[in-house]
């Protein structure tokens, strides 16, 4: 399969979102999941990476915290990048466990669950899958705790640590990833932006709707007016009014599966109005 096939995944049948073409942001290496979804409601879909994923640029702070990682009260995780950081630098360290008394707070289903593939389940994950829905909701008084914070190395909201500092615990924020703008688009899905065959543009985060909007500069600003803006939650449909102007649809429920169903509702609609 060469790369304009497999940039160019179509749909097998005629379903909710057959005859339409979405465009999916995410990480390299992250899409496959929302691509399936997408696909089995009939979608042709477009995959245009516009982040990259790679080590921070130094391991020395997160590694100076896992050689202390029993004197925290609590390790938060808000990403799977942050999970798969974390856990490949304790296996740098040979280490496989994390100490029994320090106990885990995670942001959403699919961070909990690649914790699950490493044998641990988290002891709170918040209703909402959003750092704000964590501060609201976390089961301790902050006051006194040690709390770890492997996160992205830039970029990141720094609501969390902010809310929970003012509270009275110590927040220590470690670098476990770094992601940034992909280099360039595929010539395929230029050519597919540039010639009007997307319907929707899909944004799972802020950050893939500035890379988006970085790697797109050039096409102009006004190529997006006939094509409906997909967001993934609050933080990043802001995002998207920022880059690009407007947002047409977000999720009630903040996951992919969240997304997918709005865009589903969006496209039925259009099929109940003859569009």
């Amino acid at each position: 399969m060469n790369s304009s096939e497999s940039s160019f995944l179509r749909p097998s049948s005629s379903l909710a979102l057959s005859g339409k073409t979405v465009l999916v942001t995410r990480a390299a290496g992250q899409s496959s999941v929302f691509t399936q979804h997408l696909q089995r409601h009939g979608a042709t879909v477009l995959e245009m990476p516009t982040l990259d994923i790679r080590p921070p640029s130094s391991w020395q702070p997160l590694d100076e915290a896992i050689a202390l990682l029993d004197q925290f009260h609590w390790l938060i995780l808000t990403s799977v990048n942050g999970v798969n950081g974390l856990f490949d630098r304790l296996a740098h360290h040979g280490r496989d466990r994390l100490p029994t008394t320090l106990k885990l707070a995670v942001v959403g289903q699919k961070t909990a669950q690649c914790l699950q593939q490493h044998g641990i389940q988290p002891d709170f994950i918040p209703p909402n899958y959003v750092a704000d829905s964590l501060i609201d909701h976390f089961p301790e008084d902050r006051a006194q705790l040690k709390i770890l914070f492997p996160r992205v190395e830039s970029g990141g909201r720094d609501v969390l640590v902010r809310a929970f500092t003012e509270q009275g615990a110590q927040v220590t924020e470690v670098a476990a990833y770094e992601s940034g703008c992909a280099p360039a688009i595929a010539p395929e899905i230029r050519a597919a932006l540039l010639d009007g065959r997307v319907d929707v543009l899909t944004f799972a985060s802020s950050k893939t709707v500035k890379c988006f909007a970085q790697l797109t500069q050039d096409l102009g600003s006004d190529r997006w007016d006939n094509v409906c803006i997909a967001s993934i939650g609050p933080q990043t449909s802001t995002a998207c009014q920022n880059y690009l102007g407007r947002v047409d649809l977000e999720a009630q429920d903040y996951t992919l599966d969240g997304l997918t169903e709005v865009i589903v509702t969006w496209s039925e609609s259009l099929l109940g109005n003859g569009g």
